[in-house]
């Protein structure tokens, strides 16, 4: 089971750079880098809704499942 992480995608699409994310929801750059580059291992509700919230997007399109 692969999860593929779009946050860039999003990003691009909304003409938003990641340390303007990082500072709108809360968390550090680095954080943020780790969940664009799908290294991390969880995310939380309240960080997915705060993203999705920044973005005007849903988590679908954030996140997407493929098999491997």
């Amino acid at each position: 089971m692969a999860i593929i992480v779009n946050l860039d995608v999003m990003l691009a699409k909304r003409k938003m750079k990641s340390k303007d994310l990082a500072e709108t929801i809360g968390i550090t750059t680095a954080n943020l880098s780790v969940l664009k580059s799908g290294k991390a291992k969880a995310i939380r509700f309240s960080t997915l809704e705060a993203i999705c919230k920044a973005l005007d997007c849903q988590p679908a399109d954030i996140l997407e499942y493929t098999e491997d």
